[in-house]
């Protein structure tokens, strides 16, 4: 017993002199880590994926005169902004990301998506677009169009792969204006050059 007595204050004694201690605070460093990569780049925003082409090589394009060419920016390589005389608008967008961006089917569902129309399987793929050739290269063609939305837009996006990257080239915006647009669309395409500097 008595040596139980002795252990307990022994035990008390030291957890007393700890306490006592003045507390001191450690801090750390640790270094922010990178958001993972998305499998299948299924999401809509695709900002955070976009990056750069390879150095020295590029595409390069000429756009109609009533395309307004916008403001550059880190995701885009090139936008212009279309008005119809009624004040309607759409947008292109040109854009490039390394690899296949989770292949056609992710990418056409993706458009789907944008425009609140249900995604497609792999079975209906084939049928998803159409091959438009401009002598330089085989553009993957897709129109779209949801009829059904309170404000009908559409979308009209060619893509190719150049140098190991996919490249975007996609109009959207008022069904009027993009259908209007559309012979346009693919006289512009046949600009698209390779270019290496």
């Amino acid at each position: 017993m008595r040596l139980r007595h002795a252990s307990l204050t022994a035990l008390f004694g030291c957890l007393l002199i700890t306490g006592c201690r003045k507390a001191e605070v450690t801090s750390y460093r640790v270094p922010k880590e990178a958001p993972p990569a998305m499998p299948g780049m299924g999401s809509t925003d695709m900002a955070s994926t976009a990056v750069t082409t390879a150095q020295g090589h590029d595409l390069e394009w000429q756009a109609p005169s009533n395309w307004v060419a916008q403001p550059a920016s880190a995701m885009r390589r090139g936008s212009y902004r279309i008005t119809s005389n009624d004040g309607h608008s759409a947008e292109l967008s040109i854009t490039a990301f390394p690899g296949d961006v989770g292949g056609d089917l992710a990418n056409i569902n993706r458009w789907r998506d944008q425009l609140q129309l249900t995604p497609l399987s792999p079975a209906e793929l084939p049928g998803a677009y159409t091959v438009t050739q401009t002598g330089e290269f085989d553009f993957k063609l897709v129109d779209l169009t949801n009829p059904d939305a309170t404000e009908p837009q559409q979308t009209l996006a060619a893509f190719i792969t150049f140098e190991g990257n996919t490249w975007f080239f996609k109009l959207t915006g008022a069904v009027g204006v993009v259908t209007a647009e559309k012979p346009a669309f693919l006289e512009f395409l046949k600009t698209v050059k390779g270019h290496v500097h």
